[in-house]
C-alpha cells in the first residue's frame, strides 16, 4: 500500500517589509560611509542606496536628495548626544557633577573621529555648498548650545549658579571643553583624547567654570 504523504507548503506572499525608520537609518549609515570615502561634491546617492541594500526609488522616497543625507547624518549624531542630557537627571544631582556629565558627553560628542571628519569635510566644501555650512551649524553648533544655554539658564532660576547671560557663558563653556583639542587633533598635531582624558579635562572645566559662577555670598 502507498501512502499518499502532503507537504505542507508555505503560503505564497511578499516578503516582510521593513519599515521605513529602520530603513532609513541603514541609508543614513551608508551615507556616513560614502560621504568619508567620497567628500560631499563626490558623493554618489546610488552608492549611497547600493551600499543600504535598497532601490535608488526607495531611497528618493524617504531622503530626497543629497543635502538632506546629509543634514540626516549631523541630525542623527547630535540626537545621540541630546538624548545623554537628561534634564531631569542633571538636576537630581549636585551642580559640579551635573556639568562634569554635560561636558563629558560633549567631548565624547565633538572629539569623536566622526564628528571630526565631518567638521573636515564641512571646512573643505562648504565654499562650493554652504547648504553644507548652513546645516552643520544649525544641527549641531547651535543646537547643542542651545540644549546648554537653557540648562544654565535653569541653573540660574533655581539658585545654582549666577550668570548674566546664559547663551554666552554656554559658548565660553563649550570653547573651554573642546576648542584646544579637537583643533589640534583636526590638523594632526596630537591624537585624539581618550576617555580617560576627556573625562579629567571635563572636571578641570568644571571646576574653572564654577569657581566664576557661583552665586556670591550676601553683603560680599
Amino acid at each position: 500500500m502507498v501512502h499518499n504523504t502532503k507537504v505542507q507548503k508555505r503560503p505564497r506572499g511578499r516578503p516582510q517589509i521593513r519599515p521605513d525608520e529602520e530603513t532609513r537609518r541603514h541609508i543614513i549609515d551608508a551615507a556616513r560611509v560614502e560621504f568619508h570615502d567620497s567628500g560631499y561634491a563626490g558623493a554618489s546617492m546610488g552608492r549611497v542606496a547600493q551600499r543600504a541594500g535598497v532601490s535608488t526609488k526607495t531611497m528618493y522616497r524617504l531622503i530626497p536628495t543629497k543635502a538632506d543625507l546629509f543634514r540626516g547624518i549631523i541630525s542623527e549624531r547630535i540626537s545621540r548626544f541630546i538624548l545623554e542630557i537628561d534634564n531631569e537627571a542633571l538636576d537630581n544631582m549636585p551642580i559640579e557633577q551635573a556639568i562634569e556629565h554635560i561636558l563629558l558627553a560633549y567631548g565624547d560628542l565633538t572629539l569623536e573621529e566622526e564628528v571630526v571628519s565631518t567638521l573636515r569635510l564641512v571646512f573643505a566644501e562648504c565654499g562650493r555648498f554652504p547648504e553644507i555650512a548652513t546645516a552643520f551649524f544649525e544641527l549641531a553648533i547651535r543646537r547643542t548650545g542651545t540644549q546648554l544655554e537653557n540648562w544654565l539658564a535653569r541653573q540660574c532660576k533655581r539658585g545654582r549658579i549666577a550668570l548674566d547671560d546664559p547663551a554666552l557663558a554656554a559658548g565660553m563653556l563649550r570653547g573651554m571643553m573642546v576648542l584646544e583639542p579637537q583643533r589640534a587633533f583636526m590638523l594632526g598635531q596630537q591624537p585624539r583624547l581618550t576617555k580617560e582624558q576627556i573625562a579629567a579635562r571635563a572636571r578641570q572645566c568644571a571646576r574653572l567654570f564654577l569657581d566664576g559662577c557661583r552665586p556670591k555670598a550676601a553683603g560680599l
